[in-house]
């Protein structure tokens, strides 16, 4: 059975930044540039019937494309972090995008996500970090920005059961619409949104 969630690709330029980022906590098992991505709902693992369905109902799902920047800094795990990520600036877009997959995601079956929707990119994965080292690497990034990108579609990922950060299999791709409801995306390549 397959472990499927949907993300957003992070592009080249904001992946760019996002490595400079690596470095200087010394319990920290960074994340490979190419796995970069912004999850945006975690299924599990599904049969092969749930998948096809999931496929079926992600591809009639209607959003618009969007900007999006990552902003600033910050650690999972309230009394012992356990990754280090980066923000997302707060995108009403991007909030409208993840209750749609959820709602599909609920009209098939599938069990609520017990977590909030926190949107970020994860940079490190920790192992048994001293809180000095954390908030010192965390301090020292705390302005961390990227110039805004187009988003133009989203994304199904698989994932073998493994400790986490990759690798992950594109399995399909949902174009977003632009202004006046035609696809953001034409022969794989992204167009902009008119609205920018």
């Amino acid at each position: 059975m397959p472990r499927l969630f949907t993300a957003l690709e992070i592009p080249r330029d904001a992946a760019l930044s996002l490595s400079f980022l690596r470095g200087g906590l010394p319990s920290a098992r960074w994340i490979d540039a190419e796995n970069y991505h912004l999850t945006l709902r975690f299924f599990g693992d599904v049969d092969a019937r749930t998948a096809d369905e999931l496929v079926a109902g992600l591809d009639r799902v209607q959003s618009a494309g969007f900007s999006l920047a990552l902003r600033g800094m910050g650690a999972f795990g309230s009394k012992k972090p356990h990754s280090i990520y980066a923000g997302v600036e707060p995108s009403q877009q991007l909030d409208h995008l993840h209750a749609e997959i959820d709602k599909v995601a609920r009209r098939i079956g599938l069990a609520a996500d017990p977590r909030r929707f926190t949107p970020h990119v994860t940079l490190a994965r920790l192992r048994n970090p001293k809180d000095e080292d954390v908030a010192r690497y965390l301090a020292g990034r705390g302005d961390f920005r990227t110039a805004p990108f187009t988003v133009g579609r989203f994304v199904l990922y698989s994932s073998r059961d493994s400790v986490g950060g990759g690798p992950y299999v594109l399995e399909e791709a949902f174009p977003l619409k632009a202004a006046g409801g035609r696809e953001a995306m034409r022969g794989g390549a992204l167009l902009e949104p008119a609205f920018r």
